[in-house]
């Protein structure tokens, strides 16, 4: 899947990623959230900044993931607006350039869109292998009615498998925006 995300050109990777951004921009999940959470792309991921415009236009407040300096298998969530300095994390990834006193508590997100390598339709996600968001989201496989932030993917729709191994840690998405629309996850 990364080879092949990969091997997309940047016409294809910018088409693809507005075509999602189009398909997504009248969702509830993203019409209702005011805070929410993206990514930089890296290695061929599809890119949320044409979701990200949106959301500034519409007056959402835009959050990017940072590594934490505490809880080095965590992530942080930091606020970002175009123009704000990035500074490279130690996987090479862009991330904000505030303090510790900046970033949201993670509760207060109402969206985060993630970035993955594979996913299936009931919700399950293969990512980079580093566990960071499985590990930063565990509060929301311990609760029952209120679901809040909504986690949701964001890929290609090549990234779709039939079916993806489950491990107990794994925290699972509401759902996958790609080029061709939105995926709902049926558990």
């Amino acid at each position: 899947m990364r080879t092949r995300r990969r091997g997309l050109t940047d016409a294809q990777r910018t088409r693809l990623s507005e075509y999602a951004a189009a398909c997504f921009r009248r969702h509830r999940l993203f019409h209702h959230a005011r805070r929410v959470a993206a990514y930089l792309p890296n290695d061929g991921e599809l890119d949320p900044m044409p979701l990200m415009a949106l959301a500034w236009a519409m007056g959402k407040q835009v959050y990017l993931p940072v590594l934490s300096h505490l809880r080095s298998d965590h992530l942080l969530f930091a606020p970002y607006a175009p123009g704000d300095a990035l500074r490279e994390n130690r996987f090479g990834i862009p991330e904000p350039v505030v303090s510790l006193r900046h970033m949201i508590d993670l509760k207060a997100l109402d969206l985060v869109l993630t970035p993955l390598v594979a996913f299936d339709g009931q919700g399950n996600r293969l990512g980079m292998g580093g566990g960071f968001y499985d590990r930063s989201f565990a509060f929301l496989r311990r609760r029952r009615h209120w679901f809040k932030p909504h986690l949701v993917g964001m890929a290609y729709d090549f990234q779709r498998v039939d079916c993806l191994q489950h491990k107990p840690w794994d925290v699972p998405l509401q759902g996958v925006v790609t080029e061709k629309g939105f995926v709902v996850a049926r558990r």
